[in-house]
């Protein structure tokens, strides 16, 4: 009889130690890295790197300026998104944000900025990033665009705004932008053109 009271006791211990039903843990943020797909183009299976506040196809390797922990030149820049805002993954004190500029003069462009260093001003558009059931990347159901360099063999990405040529640029892509998760990411501090 005491034997079935101790381990009743235990049972009930354990129970009422275990989480309620329906709350857990929240799922950690996915980390991910984006690969251009666009058959028979020079950015099929491009990865996208970020540089000097852009999202960049195809970086020489030459410039690739991030600075990493592990102490690597790291042409796979990695993402995530939180409450529909995408960000670069770093470091904690410096968070670098993505906004959108999808007016008449900004055509879709799209860079990132060191939150809390910058406020975007009131036309640029920080929400509505989502990954879609093929995990592709989209901006308010828009997807990326992709701008030959003048300079070099990098593309520039903005987000379509109904414009083929973005600030007159010429041969621009569309391209689905796979997101991949990064199984064991890395935190970088990404370059910004006003350093």
């Amino acid at each position: 009889m005491q034997l079935t009271t101790v381990l009743l006791s235990i049972f009930a211990a354990a129970a009422s130690a275990a989480p309620a039903s329906g709350s857990s843990c929240p799922a950690p943020t996915r980390k991910f890295g984006i690969m251009a797909l666009r058959s028979a183009s020079p950015i099929h299976f491009a990865q996208a790197s970020a540089s000097q506040n852009k999202i960049v196809l195809s970086l020489p390797e030459a410039k690739l300026d991030a600075q990493c922990t592990d102490g690597q030149a790291r042409r796979d820049a990695v993402f995530y998104i939180q409450d529909g805002e995408l960000y670069l993954y770093g470091n904690k004190d410096k968070v670098q944000q993505f906004f959108v500029d999808r007016s008449g003069m900004g055509q879709g462009v799209l860079q990132y900025f060191n939150k809390g260093e910058t406020t975007p001003g009131s036309k640029f558009e920080l929400k509505g990033w989502a990954v879609d059931e093929n995990d592709n990347l989209s901006f308010n159901g828009a997807g990326l665009l992709a701008c030959p360099s003048t300079t070099d063999s990098s593309w520039y990405v903005w987000v379509s705004a109904g414009v083929d040529q973005p600030a007159g640029q010429k041969g621009c892509l569309g391209f689905n932008s796979r997101t991949i998760t990064a199984d064991k990411p890395v935190k970088c501090t990404y370059s910004n053109y006003s350093a």
